[in-house]
């Protein structure tokens, strides 16, 4: 087996090194079908050593915690192909049927895992009911796998998992409700299990996040985003980008309600270290507690929030200031923001002032006070809008102490200041 596979390894390599110029348009799709089958019965094989290796006891021999953490070593695999080859071999060994429609090119590998998934839950829950005799279990388990390994012709693995949550009503509708009813309460069960949410190390500036919640708990964070996740006139962000800000708009507000737990002896809040060069009298380089690196002009609006602390450097690494209190625009100078601008003061902005940030007009950096007529509530977009070293918006406070905003391209020599007009004045 093993000259065999080799020389399919050698054989695919050249074909994979091949021109594939000179195919005509159906010969270009066949040969994709054809490649995609290969790859799909080299995986069947792959998941039929792994579960030889985990019989034989190949991993724990090696040192190894788990199949998933050998193969990691031997495949040099990430972790989560590694746990994904490792369930897909238990799934396809449980269910012969549904590893014989990938052998056979009726299912792909995860068509397959998908059907044996489905095929497992179907039996567990008819053998829970207690009334349904074996003979039964088995006769409706297999109508469930043939229907599933048809389907698999029509359906991807996602739609394949989605109708097997209702295979019962098409092959066994006088147990279907009853069955549903102890697999939800399954479900449940894992799910609360399974509940997880996890962050990578940075990586280009980017952190990855990750995790699963029941759909009870899935439902209850969706409401919570989706009041801040609605498009808006102008608003040129992507569903995703504007999912992200507003899960981070929810945090903001939680830190800023007090109502979260100390941490360390102290009200939980983001420590930002900042070095500051005393000839420039300008703010370098940021690091948050976390020990990431910030820009400066992030440092800066970062500073305009009450759950910041700044600590700031001077060049021979001596701090020089950790936070003020007059920097924070707290308690009555905080409600009487709210009164006065009772929301985001940009140009007509919609969100509230418990969206907002308290921003200094005359930054703190440069020694622009915490008082009234400094500071200027701005949602998190446009607090970003301001700070950013190309903006073209300047803030003032009107004659009559309300803030106005002025845009400052070349063709507006007339300086137009514009206030926001949505939030309503008494």
């Amino acid at each position: 087996m093993l000259e065999d596979v080799q020389q399919l390894s050698d054989d695919a390599a050249k074909l994979a090194a091949s021109p594939v110029w000179p195919l005509s348009d159906d010969e270009l799709t066949d040969c994709l079908q054809a490649a995609y089958r290969l790859e799909q019965a080299a995986s069947a094989l792959q998941a039929r050593l792994v579960r030889q290796a985990e019989t034989r006891g190949v991993p724990a021999r090696h040192g190894s915690r788990g199949t998933a953490a050998w193969l990691r070593t031997v495949l040099l695999l990430d972790p989560s192909p590694a746990r994904d080859l490792t369930e897909r071999a238990a799934a396809l060994g449980r269910q012969p049927a549904a590893e014989q429609a990938l052998l056979d090119g009726h299912a792909d590998m995860r068509q397959a895992a998908a059907i044996a998934d489905v095929v497992d839950s179907v039996r567990s829950g008819l053998s829970e009911l207690g009334d349904v005799s074996a003979g039964e279990v088995e006769e409706v388990t297999q109508r469930a796998t043939t229907t599933l390994i048809e389907m698999a012709g029509r359906l991807p693995a996602y739609q394949l998992r989605r109708v097997g949550q209702r295979i019962l009503a098409h092959v066994a509708p006088h147990l279907a409700e009853r069955a549903e009813a102890a697999a939800l309460a399954r479900q449940e069960a894992r799910a609360h299990q399974a509940r997880e949410f996890t962050w990578s190390m940075p990586r280009d500036g980017i952190v990855r996040l990750s995790g699963r919640l029941s759909v009870e708990d899935a439902a209850t964070v969706r409401a919570a985003l989706e009041p801040l996740c609605a498009p808006v006139a102008g608003d040129d962000r992507r569903p995703a980008q504007r999912r992200a800000d507003a899960l981070v708009d929810v945090c903001r507000l939680a830190l800023r309600s007090g109502d979260l737990p100390d941490s360390g002896g102290e009200a939980a809040q983001v420590a930002v270290t900042i070095g500051y060069d005393p000839l420039t009298q300008a703010l370098g380089a940021a690091t948050t507690d976390s020990g990431e690196r910030l820009s400066g002009e992030t440092a800066r609006r970062m500073a305009c929030d009450a759950r910041i602390l700044p600590v700031v450097l001077g060049g021979a690494g001596q701090v020089l200031d950790i936070g003020r209190t007059r920097r924070l625009a707290t308690g009555a100078l905080r409600r009487a923001l709210h009164v006065r601008d009772r929301g985001c003061a940009f140009p007509d902005c919609d969100r509230p002032p418990r969206w907002t940030d308290a921003h200094h007009i005359i930054s703190w950096a440069s020694g622009g006070a915490t008082s009234l007529d400094n500071l200027v509530l701005l949602c998190r977009t446009h607090h970003r809008v301001v700070h950013h070293p190309d903006t073209s918006w300047r803030i003032r406070l009107g004659a009559d102490g309300l803030p106005e905003f002025i845009y400052l391209p070349e063709a507006d020599a007339q300086r137009h200041p514009r206030r926001n007009l949505y939030h309503p004045r008494h």
